[in-house]
């Protein structure tokens, strides 16, 4: 046994994947149905990136970490009723543009901007249970959470439900255009240095290309009920 297993489980589940594979949605019902704050990491790394602009890069670690410092996160409720703050501010829709979505995949590849969020990740974790969802949570955030998960799904997939979401919302995107901005976040997300996009070596792994938002999640909480279940994270 090595170091690492053999440190306390911490009571936190972790939902990590590629961008459109439902990681949100199902985030919300896991949370909602165990009665748990939702922790979207992702709507951290957007909402940074928004407010730091795409200059970010250009930034040297102590003037990220100075900035970053003035728009801290809390997180309040559980459940559909979580909400994620910045600097005191709920965060809203602003956050969920495709350019937004790039600049914060550019922003993970900064390893100073990993760090600062991976720790105010962690505080808001150490608060007690939750459900995280993002990119390196099982990984990275959050090694020791007593359940991980990691979902995919082929990109024409993923870009099939972005554009569905994007509809819904009132915007039109082309499939082509979608799929191809997805396979640019994949490449970033998986080729960086710093905690790429990979499952966790006890993640149990979920392929969603063919199963609907309702299937997954009986896939997720049927493992935790065989696992403990919610009496696992107490």
């Amino acid at each position: 046994m090595n170091g690492s297993q053999a440190l306390p489980k911490l009571p936190v589940v972790t939902l990590d994947g590629p961008a459109g594979v439902g990681k949100t949605t199902l985030a919300r019902r896991l949370a909602e149905a165990l009665a748990l704050p939702y922790l979207d990491t992702g709507a951290m790394f957007r909402t940074l990136a928004l407010r730091l602009g795409p200059d970010a890069a250009s930034l040297s670690p102590q003037e990220l970490r100075k900035r970053s410092a003035a728009w801290p996160f809390t997180l309040d409720g559980t459940g559909a009723a979580t909400r994620l703050s910045c600097a005191g501010e709920p965060v809203g829709d602003e956050i969920r543009t495709e350019a937004v979505g790039l600049l914060a995949a550019q922003l993970g590849t900064i390893p100073a901007a990993r760090d600062i969020l991976k720790e105010a990740q962690q505080k808001l974790g150490a608060r007690g249970p939750l459900v995280a969802e993002g990119r390196d949570m099982g990984t990275a955030v959050f090694p020791e959470a007593r359940f991980k998960f990691f979902l995919d799904a082929t990109p024409e997939t993923r870009a099939r439900r972005r554009q569905l979401d994007l509809a819904a919302r009132g915007r039109h995107e082309e499939l082509a255009v979608l799929a191809e901005q997805i396979r640019q976040r994949d490449a970033l997300d998986r080729g960086r240095a710093v905690a790429p996009l990979r499952p966790a070596e006890d993640a149990l792994i979920v392929d969603t290309s063919a199963l609907d938002i309702e299937g997954v999640f009986q896939v997720l909480i049927n493992h935790m009920e065989a696992h403990g279940g919610r009496a696992a994270l107490a």
